[in-house]
């Protein structure tokens, strides 16, 4: 049994310990090692180029450039070169939404409707009860909604207006789904209150109070060359793909910044949003963005099998987790090709920003622990290494489970009705506009005036199956339903249902 003086001695000793763990220098050395692990990971993930910073104690102590922007081409990755912060741009919303709150003009657990009444859910009680708060954290029953940018080119007005068409996935406030929609309602309270778009006030409250003079609220404001291409593995092969649009939930994913610009904003984060010019938020606002407000599930990042972390949070835009006995907020952002993972130890006045432009290459949560251990909390596991195997293992899985869905394949059947009677114009108030046409011996599936286009072979029975014209969405499943008098009446296209006209 231990004394109190033992006890007190015991206390004394961590923190002396801790102290002189948190006030070591950084070697050159310790640089120049982590420096090539970096260049020797993203080799091995087979990562086009990436770019990475690191701030310990207010400055910036790692950043460099990698590989290059676009395969294919000369042109090198640096620590100006443009990368898309995809969903890591949903903390800088909140942060913007903070300001409000800090100005009086809203609060966090305002009514949505009271600012965006065009909002409408499943359930009038829903609607009603739903809180600026709940806007941030992942918790309102509905589930993903991004065919509404990804099947389909509407107004975010419109986005809205069919969020009534959608069913809960589970009871409002009682799980976690991610919801870009609703970082889009967001942005849009924020304009009705700032009088501006969100592009123009993140600007100005935000990027030029911190310096960010290169970062861009979306991909349409950049000006200059030196922005990063994304890429995609189609048929075993990286390949150079199409941008995205420049979306209408610009507050959930839109933002492009650079390792030189990003560096601000995370230290300006890890620091209570303090800046050189003063501070962006009030500490109690910035204490509450931080504050656990929900749990994610831990098949939210695969990465949690092999972290094992004892608990799982969700604050005002960050994941949270313990690592090692310390607090983790992380963030991660993806768009078709293009990654970005940001995170920090608070403790240890630790932060990273991680770019990529391969398409869910989860090299970043490699990096990003690895630089914990590395500048912080000591260790030598792999971590790339581990995340690596554990990745191919899920890929691997996916390849069986569509193997054996494909041996389930019916052979040799034919369609009920002949190939023209499949073609024709499918509605849904909630998915838009399918057009079918015939094509040869096949199917062509036109989505919302050109925004999906198919072409679908025959599978089986009244199903279809073929590749998108854009090969990176991978491939597209149509099964048609016939009504009691042997007529078609609906479409199920990837889980959206069209009625036929």
């Amino acid at each position: 049994m231990l004394t109190p003086m033992r006890n007190l001695l015991l206390l004394l000793f961590a923190s002396t310990a801790f102290t002189a763990l948190a006030q070591k220098q950084i070697s050159p050395q310790q640089i120049q090692a982590f420096d090539a692990y970096v260049e020797a990971a993203r080799k091995d993930w087979q990562v086009p180029g990436l770019s990475i910073t690191v701030v310990k104690d207010n400055k910036v102590i790692f950043k460099k450039g990698y590989g290059v922007r676009e395969l294919g081409k000369p042109e090198r990755v640096d620590t100006q070169t443009l990368f898309a912060c995809a969903s890591t741009t949903k903390a800088m919303t909140v942060a913007l939404m903070g300001i409000l709150v800090d100005e009086g003009k809203i609060a966090w657990d305002d009514p949505v409707s009271r600012y965006l009444p065009e909002l409408k859910l499943y359930d009038p009680y829903v609607t009603q009860a739903l809180r600026i708060r709940d806007l941030l954290i992942h918790d309102t029953g509905v589930g993903g909604t991004d065919f509404m940018t990804g099947a389909m080119t509407i107004p975010v007005n419109e986005m809205f207006r069919r969020m009534e068409l959608v069913k809960p996935s589970y009871p409002f406030r009682a799980g976690f789904a991610y919801q870009n929609t609703f970082y889009s309602a967001a942005g849009r309270i924020i304009e009705r209150i700032e009088g501006k778009t969100w592009a123009e006030a993140i600007r100005e409250r935000i990027f030029l109070p911190l310096g960010m003079n290169r970062t861009a609220p979306k991909r349409g404001y950049i000006k200059d060359g030196n922005l990063t291409k994304p890429h995609y593995n189609i048929n075993d092969t990286i390949t150079v793909i199409d941008y995205g649009a420049d979306s209408e939930v610009g507050s959930a994913g839109a933002v492009w910044s650079s390792a030189d610009d990003i560096s601000k904003w995370v230290i300006c984060m890890l620091d209570s949003s303090k800046y050189s010019g003063g501070r962006l938020l009030k500490p109690q606002t910035w204490a509450e963005i931080f504050t656990p407000q929900t749990f994610f599930p831990e098949d939210e990042y695969p990465t949690m099998q092999l972290l094992k972390p004892n608990w799982r949070t969700y604050g005002l835009g960050w994941y949270q987790h313990d690592y090692k006995g310390r607090k983790v907020n992380f963030h991660t952002g993806s768009l078709s090709g293009l990654t970005a993972i940001t995170g920090q130890l608070p403790d240890e006045k630790l932060g990273v920003f991680i770019f990529g432009n391969y398409d869910h290459a989860e090299l970043r949560h490699a990096l990003m622990y690895k630089a914990f251990d590395w500048f912080a909390l000591g260790g030598t596991r792999d971590w790339s290494t581990e995340f690596k195997e554990l990745y191919s293992k899920i890929k691997q899985e996916e390849k069986q489970a569509k193997a054996n869905a494909d041996a389930k394949r019916v052979l040799n059947t034919s369609p009920t009705l002949p190939l023209d009677q499949y073609a024709g114009t499918y509605n849904s108030p909630l998915y838009g506009k399918a057009n079918i046409s015939v094509s040869g011996n096949r199917l062509v599936a036109n989505i919302n005036d050109n925004t999906l286009i198919a072409t679908l072979p025959h599978w089986q029975h009244d199903v279809f199956y073929g590749p998108y014209r854009k090969a990176w969405y991978g491939k597209a499943k149509a099964r048609f339903n016939l009504s009691s008098s042997g007529k078609i009446e609906s479409l199920i296209f990837d889980g959206m249902e069209f009625r036929k006209e």
